[in-house]
Formats: structure tokens, sequence, C-alpha cells
């Protein structure tokens, strides 16, 4: 399939705005850069309530925002966690889509703006994510949230994370989670697959913006063989909640969103593998160009409220 015209004609737009790659940069450079892209998200529609807040963590308190759709809870509840490589991103980057899910999906959903690399490697993040999932739990009333609907998601990184902390919750007898929502993740420390050498230049995220990424989030490179850094090594996927797996054709991490959706399977968990062909990585937070995007935020909105529906 075809590269999709609006997301070909972004990437006319950034290459005539120039800038410099992300594997070229230094980390305060990448987060400036990163911090634009907002604008591609479009408008922000209204939300009945959203709320900042500071939740308890492992090493301090944690920036949480809070959107809560109208009407009368308990609501089913999305924990999310942002993409950027684990080390950009924050709640911005991720607030217009999240306010979509919110009102469309009819869910309390709670991102977290977990501690990043360089700064804090591996394992800060998914422990910072985890503590949260936790604490939407076990603070379900005071939030107007059903406990036993609660679901995780996000995208690239933030995918690789919620796919993460699904397997702590059943590793670790945590909360029970009853839905993952994994937006092109990263699910695997390896840069040899099919589509990491067909999409590796020329498709916003490249191979060497990954290494890049991978580099500067892993104390060291033995780290990305474990489980929690790369979930598509789990020695089983067992046990796991029901999966929403969405990948993009021309994304370097595609085939490993792919064989993380086929591993889940497997192991019989129900797992809804959706592929956008004509897309590229960093699409659904980017629906304010791509018309694509904005039905692939409908589509997984409906299906988060479906799969949550009690």
């Amino acid at each position: 399939m075809p590269l999709d015209p609006d997301a070909w004609a972004l990437l006319d737009q950034l290459a005539v705005a120039g800038g410099k790659p992300v594997e070229e940069s230094t980390v305060e450079e990448a987060r400036a850069s990163h911090a634009l892209a907002r604008e591609l998200a479009g408008p922000p529609e209204p939300v009945h309530r959203i709320e900042d807040r500071r939740i308890p963590g492992p090493a301090g308190d944690i920036p949480v925002r809070i959107y809560t759709p109208s009407g009368p809870g308990p609501f089913p509840a999305l924990v999310y966690f942002h993409g950027g490589g684990w080390v950009v991103g924050n709640l911005e980057s991720v607030d217009v889509p999240l306010r979509s899910l919110a009102n469309r999906a009819h869910c309390v959903v709670v991102s977290v703006d977990y501690r990043l690399a360089p700064e804090h490697k591996f394992p800060a993040a998914p422990d910072d994510c985890y503590a949260a999932t936790r604490w939407v739990s076990e603070h379900a009333t005071e939030l107007g949230v059903d406990p036993n609907r609660l679901a995780v998601g996000g995208d690239s990184a933030g995918g690789n994370l919620a796919a993460v902390v699904a397997l702590m919750a059943r590793d670790q007898n945590g909360p029970r989670v009853a839905y993952q929502l994994l937006i092109y993740p990263v699910t695997n420390h390896d840069f040899a697959t099919t589509s990491y050498v067909a999409n590796a230049e020329g498709y916003l995220l490249t191979r060497g913006a990954m290494i890049w990424f991978w580099n500067h989030y892993l104390a060291t490179p033995a780290d990305g063989g474990q489980p929690y850094a790369s979930p598509l090594r789990a020695p089983r996927l067992n046990d796991l909640p029901p999966a929403r797996v969405i990948v993009a054709g021309f994304d370097p991490l595609c085939d490993e969103g792919e064989a993380y959706a086929a591993r889940l399977n497997d192991a019989g968990v129900p797992t809804d593998l959706r592929r956008y062909d004509g897309l590229i990585h960093g699409f659904f937070t980017r629906a304010g160009q791509i018309a694509a995007a904005r039905r692939a935020v409908e589509e997984t909105a409906g299906a988060l409220r479906a799969a949550l529906s009690g």
C-alpha cells in the first residue's frame, strides 16, 4: 500500500522546515523539537473536567493529568503513558488525543508524566508507570472509577510501558488490568527486523533515532534483554489482559508490534491487531494533519469503549 497522502505531505512539510535528526541532537534539543509537534495534533476539544495532580511514586511525586467525561460514574479508566523514546514527551504531547479518548470511550483517562532518561534510566519509567496504575486502582472510588474496568495504554515508548505494566501487574499480584491498548509499541531491543531495514530513513522515526533513544534509556545494553525493557522477550505471555495492538506500515517498529500481537494470541490472550498500512510512526498524535489518524482515534475509542463496557 502506498504512503498515505496526508502523511506524505506532513513529511514534506517537516523536510522543508529542516532541523536536526534526533540522533544528532542533544537531549535538550530533542525535547524542544518534540514539544513543537503538539501543534500537529489538532484543536483540543473540551472535556467535562481536567485536573492536574501529583501522586506518590517510588522516587518522589509523579505528575498526572486526569480527564473525566460528563455523566454519572463509576467510569472505566485508562492509565496512559506518553511516547517519546523514554527521553522526550510529557503530559502536553498527548493532551489532544487523550481528550478525544476520554469523551468518545466515555472513560476516565489518567495521563502519567513518568521520569525520563537519561536522567532516570531503566527501570525508572516502568516503576513510575506501575506505581501510577496501582494508585488509580487504589483510589478508584475517589476518581469515580470502576476498578474492575481498568486499562493501560500508550503510544511508542508508552506502548512499551503499557505492555510492561501489564506484565508487572501479573507477576507482582498487582491491580487487575482488564485491557491493554498498545499503539505502535516498542517491544524489543533489536534493530534488524525487516521493517527496521525497510523504514530505516525517511518516515519520521528512523533506525538511528531508535538506537539513540535506547542508548539513553538503558544503563547497559544487557538491560535490553530484560522482559520489563523488551516485553517480546518475556518467557511467557499467558494470563495477560486482552489487547489491541496498533501498528503502522511505514514504521521501523511495525514488525515487533506484530510479533508481540502474535505471541499474545499464541498465549491465548484475545488480541486485536490493527495495521494502518499507509501510515507512519507517530500518526496517532498528529490527527490535525492526517485524516486517517482522526479515523484511527475514533476506531480506537470505540474499541476501548466496547472492551470496557462491563
